[in-house]
């Protein structure tokens, strides 16, 4: 089974955000770090990771992408303190076991 990867990027805490999906969560965050696509995250350098969910189907993901960038800032800030209250880079748990 395949999972899928509602993420929140942030160039700083409080700062610049950028939410996507993907089915390969560290190959796609490591494209924002190195910049390699020329976009929001590479403008505003936006490359740590700050909050992200697993789902295993595709569809679902990308509703729950739509309804997160819908989401008032102040919500979506809300949701990264809920989990990541320091705004730590959660890269290293990407690629590893999660956090």
């Amino acid at each position: 089974m395949r999972n899928y990867y509602v993420y929140i990027l942030a160039n700083r805490k409080g700062g610049a955000l950028y939410i996507g999906v993907t089915s390969n969560l560290v190959k796609r965050v490591y494209e924002h770090r190195t910049h390699a696509a020329d976009s929001h995250t590479s403008q505003y350098d936006i490359t740590s990771l700050v909050w992200y969910e697993c789902a295993t189907d595709v569809l679902s993901a990308i509703a729950r992408e739509k309804q997160l960038k819908n989401w008032k800032r102040r919500w979506k800030i809300e949701l990264v303190e809920k989990e990541n209250p320091e705004w730590k880079d959660l890269y290293s748990f990407a690629c590893g076991a999660g956090p």
